[in-house]
């Protein structure tokens, strides 16, 4: 017999193709249900007939992980990708097909088909040590390396990949990290853990009566949940391992407070049952896994362990300091059951670092959020701060402000090119931003007051069951795992394109709900070439659109506008996004549709090398839209450059800044010359390399100094053997806990 029961509570809850091989396959942990053969024969059809249009080669071979239809059956497949009998992460992708079977789109993170050598220089063996260093902490187990190939950027390197499992340096946190090793140079690419963890500081708990469901024993019963796939909530007694599930004899679980250890049980079920019921009852997923099955979830683990955490298969929960306050916390649970449902949905989840790092932790915040507003707690109503109940910082500020990402002094709330460079909780910032504009609008709202970057226009928001289904959509129907916000490479493969083709599924194409998308993204600094048509509408282009100058020289393009609707109107061109040392003048400031400008941009000495997107902007009484120019600065010569854009080093991660000396074709000097300053306590913590443009590294700083603050260093490299031409980069490697800082700026002289 089973047995549901409405549970009164007086705890807390805590929030805190000649190739194309079509098959079926189990690829996720919970693969989904067996899809439809007519679906998988139509996708397959339209697959291989679109080869270019998926950057197929003949090379590859293709495997399904899951498919859907919608109520109109409309069907999405998603498949990954082998290259010569290799895995190739980030070449996973999904063709799209109406219901009568005709092929409607698809979504694809590789700029071009795969052409590369799958012979490694760099042994397995040495890939492994590679790995081994990388840890942090105490490793108890490295696999063997897997050979594959590393698209995740959306450019094609053969690497190693090695899964190093054992305990972060706190001893109780378990990890399993991944570590990428180029297979031609042996540098570590990047690493990302498995374990999805949470840090708190151990609040009290309040909680008023809820309802779980149980199942009745020969004896009394169990926290285990019949209606939800038998998730269960168990008891780890403070240990790692064993985990006992919770019995009691009369259905009343917990008293209210940490003195009866059922307390913190029934919060991390009632957790789990309220996100699963979330995502099946508004997305009509069944379930995080997609299968019905239930979430396990673990309470009581460690000694005073201040931290919660989701492993691919459960949640796991501390109870803080003393012991005393259990991190059993609803938007926790909410948003790492979330990283649970985006690595289920997008094969190998959306790679974790940089943007596509940030749209996987903004989809966690988002859900997160969504699943408090749906649980409508009167003790915990849904708001858009995130964390807000855990108070890591010990001031009773949240984590993150979806309103306003920026407050917390690290996120980005607008983006810039700098975004795909910083840790991933502060680049979801821009995607967490969108949501709140997309839902709420802009300005002062009941939860705070939004913020538009620039001199984008206010957004009216359309509200959070839209906003949330557009959301899912996307990321459901659309999102590859290298999807970003803003990609040169592969311009359809964005946040902002999904969540517009998302929004025209679900409302119409250039309904209110497709064109509060645009606003909504371009109110965060993501700017696209989609527009809707007006009563009197145009275009504006860029030609050229990208020019290359050498510092205190001046360069113009030539800013055209078209009629696109109606008759012509007067419009206002105005630029911005211009750096500092670079002037931008538009003659004349003001056409009628169907006529063009000149665009000049000066710069000077002080301007330092880089590559700098400007916004140009025609608005008329009817309409306003968008182009931009992109200008590659390099010296006088083309052979020095400096950055001055500061980049954050957070723990325990790696950072770039770059220099582009394109079109220098002098030999760089034995006794080149690279200027860095870094603010940074301990740099005894600190790996700072020079990436030379074929990969070369050249190590200027390997963990000296030791408790010394910054470097304000210039390093004599020989870098003779290299050729100048191209993009040069500075690679800073944070490589212990506590001591952080940033890069402040670099220079090049070759």
């Amino acid at each position: 017999m089973q047995l549901r029961s409405v549970l009164a509570l007086a705890g807390a809850i805590l929030l805190a193709g000649s190739g194309i091989a079509v098959t079926a396959t189990s690829a996720s942990a919970a693969p989904p249900p067996t899809p439809s053969p007519s679906l998988l024969a139509d996708a397959g059809a339209a697959l291989r007939d679109h080869m270019t249009a998926i950057k197929g080669s003949a090379q590859d071979k293709f495997t399904v992980y899951s498919s859907k239809k919608d109520a109109k059956g409309n069907g999405a497949v998603r498949y990954t990708r082998t290259y010569q009998g290799l895995r190739v992460y980030g070449g996973d992708l999904v063709v799209r097909v109406a219901a009568d079977g005709r092929y409607t789109g698809s979504s694809v993170g590789l700029a071009k088909p795969l052409s590369l050598s799958v012979n490694p220089k760099v042994t397995a063996a040495s890939a492994k040590l590679a790995a081994q260093k990388a840890f942090s902490g105490r490793a108890s187990k490295t696999g063997s390396p897997e050979l594959f190939v590393d698209a995740s950027n959306g450019s094609p390197v053969l690497a190693w990949e090695t899964v190093v499992e054992g305990f972060a340096k706190d001893g109780q946190t378990p990890s399993k990290l991944h570590v990428i090793t180029d297979a031609s140079t042996g540098r570590v690419r990047g690493s990302f853990d498995e374990i999805e963890t949470v840090d708190g500081t151990g609040n009290s708990i309040y909680s008023g009566p809820v309802t779980i469901g149980t199942t009745a024993t020969a004896t009394g019963f169990s926290l285990v949940d019949p209606d939800r796939g038998d998730g269960r909530t168990c008891d780890l007694n403070n240990g790692s391992s064993t985990c006992t599930t919770f019995t009691d004899a009369d259905n009343v679980w917990g008293n209210g407070t940490n003195s009866d250890r059922a307390s913190a049980a029934a919060d991390a079920h009632f957790g789990a049952a309220v996100t699963f019921n979330y995502f099946k009852n508004v997305h009509g997923r069944n379930g995080i896994f997609g299968t019905g099955a239930g979430v396990p979830s673990r309470v009581h683990y460690g000694n005073q362990y201040v931290n919660a955490f989701w492993d691919g298969a459960q949640m796991t929960y501390g109870d803080g300091e003393g012991n005393a306050n259990p991190l059993v916390a609803l938007d926790v649970a909410g948003h790492e059951m979330s990283h649970g449902v985006t690595e289920n949905v997008v094969p190998g989840g959306l790679t974790y670092s940089g943007e596509s790092g940030g749209l996987n932790e903004a989809t966690s915040d988002i859900f997160g959020t969504m699943v408090e507003f749906y649980a409508n707690t009167a003790s915990d109503p849904g708001d858009y701060d995130i964390g807000e109940k855990i108070d890591i910082f010990g001031t009773g500020e949240p984590l993150r402000y979806m309103y306003n990402p920026a407050l917390d002094g690290v996120s980005h709330s607008c983006w810039s090119s700098s975004t795909n460079s910083v840790d991933v909780h502060y680049s979801s910032g821009v995607a967490n931003h969108f949501f709140f504009d997309l839902a709420e609008g802009t300005g002062s709202t009941s939860f705070g007051t939004s913020p538009v970057c620039g001199s984008a226009d206010p957004v009216v928001g359309i509200g959070r069951e839209k906003a949330e289904k557009i959301w899912f959509r996307a990321l459901d129907t659309y999102f590859v795992s290298n999807t970003k916000y803003v990609n040169t490479a592969q311009p359809s493969n964005t946040a902002r394109a999904y969540s517009l083709a998302a929004a025209a599924d679900l409302y119409g194409e250039c309904g209110t709900e497709y064109k509060a998308v645009q606003s909504a993204w371009s109110a965060v600094n993501v700017a696209g070439s989609d527009y809707c048509p007006t009563d009197h509408d145009f275009s504006i282009a860029t030609s050229p659109a990208t020019v290359t100058v050498d510092r205190g020289e001046t360069v113009t393009t030539e800013l055209s506008t078209t009629v696109t609707n109606g008759t012509p109107e007067t419009i206002t061109l105005t630029a911005s996004g211009a750096p500092a040392g670079a002037t931008v003048t538009i003659s004349p400031a003001e056409v009628t549709a169907g006529e063009s400008a000149t665009v000049t941009v000066s710069t000077d000495d002080s301007l330092g090398t880089g590559t700098y997107p400007i916004t140009l902007t025609g608005t008329s009484p009817s309409a306003r839209h968008s182009a931009t120019f992109t200008v590659s600065v390099r010296s006088a010569g083309g052979c020095a450059g400096a950055n001055d854009n500061d980049v954050a080093i957070p723990d325990n991660s790696t950072v770039t800044s770059t220099i582009d000396l394109t079109g220098c074709t002098a030999t760089p000097s034995a006794t080149s010359a690279v200027e860095v300053h870094i603010v940074h306590t301990y740099i005894g913590d600190l790996v700072v390399s020079l990436i030379a443009p074929d990969g070369t590294a050249y190590v200027l700083h390997n963990r000296a100094g030791g408790g010394t603050d910054n470097i304000d260093n210039t390093y004599s490299v020989n870098l003779s053997g290299e050729s100048a031409d191209g993009v040069w980069t500075l690679k800073v490697q944070d490589a212990a806990n506590i001591d952080t800082g940033y890069l402040n700026s670099w220079k090049l002289s070759l």
